[in-house]
């Protein structure tokens, strides 16, 4: 099936900050992308959806650099990341956020250890006035001022995820990576994880990758999808262009919802 053409074109006029061509990669005999294709522009949130086990991860993954593709090329912020060292991969990789389906933080360590964490890591010699200043502003963000403090095992499952959304954010990146953003979360909080991607990408300008099957997620969050289908693009449109088509693998995943 050919790709159906969005009906977004705003965000074409602006720059690309990533840009993946021809994209194979397999394990084994398992072809999991094959000619795969993908750009995201400027301030452009794209959700990549698929079923588990469809690829999505593997794609993040290959794009980010911590896992080689067999053949293909990818530009992350006009960087060309086979051509990149570790150090120059690293350095890279402060420009992006990560946002875990599992969150990821620290277990034992208070909510403010781990908005410190990634600051200490990669801002070397930050004065401690500038980092408490910067977690005031992450957790003002999310609405969790007074979880400072607090342990993750205190935290409830929306609450975690705020709070490894505002650790995602701490460093400003360019680009943000949302892992199934709203994976295991009560419909009331889900709609506030997709609020909240939307007000990061507006206060600032980012754009994002969204890995998800959720299609409440894909209707609020996405400015474009493209349906990752047997490794490669089978369909790339508006969260419209989806709910219109007649195409059986496309309705699938709306059934699914219902």
């Amino acid at each position: 099936m050919g790709a159906i053409e969005s009906t977004a074109g705003s965000d074409k006029d602006k720059p690309t900050v990533i840009v993946v061509e021809h994209l194979y990669k397999k394990f084994g005999d398992n072809v999991v992308l094959d000619d795969f294709n993908l750009k995201v522009f400027k301030e452009e949130n794209v959700v990549v959806l698929g079923k588990s086990g469809s690829g999505k991860s593997v794609l993040v993954k290959c794009i980010v650099g911590l896992m080689k593709p067999d053949s293909g090329t990818i530009h992350v912020l006009g960087e060309d990341i086979s051509a990149l060292k570790e150090d120059e991969l690293d350095l890279l990789r402060t420009k992006l956020g990560f946002l875990f389906q599992s969150n990821a933080l620290y277990d034992s360590m208070t909510v403010r250890e781990n908005l410190e964490f990634p600051m200490r890591r990669h801002w070397e010699g930050m004065e401690q006035a500038e980092i408490d200043s910067k977690i005031t502003e992450a957790l003002e963000n999310v609405g969790l001022e007074d979880t400072i403090d607090m342990l993750p095992s205190e935290l409830s499952g929306g609450m975690a995820k705020r709070i490894a959304l505002a650790r995602a954010m701490i460093l400003k990146p360019e680009i943000i990576f949302y892992d199934e953003p709203t994976a295991g979360l009560d419909p009331v909080t889900a709609r506030e994880i997709n609020a909240l991607i939307l007000k990061m990408k507006r206060k600032y300008h980012t754009s994002s990758i969204i890995i998800t099957h959720d299609m409440d997620c894909v209707k609020h969050t996405a400015d474009r999808v493209l349906l990752l289908l047997e490794g490669k693009c089978y369909m790339e449109g508006t969260y419209k262009d989806l709910e219109q088509s007649e195409d059986k693998k496309i309705k699938q995943f709306f059934e699914l919802e219902s």
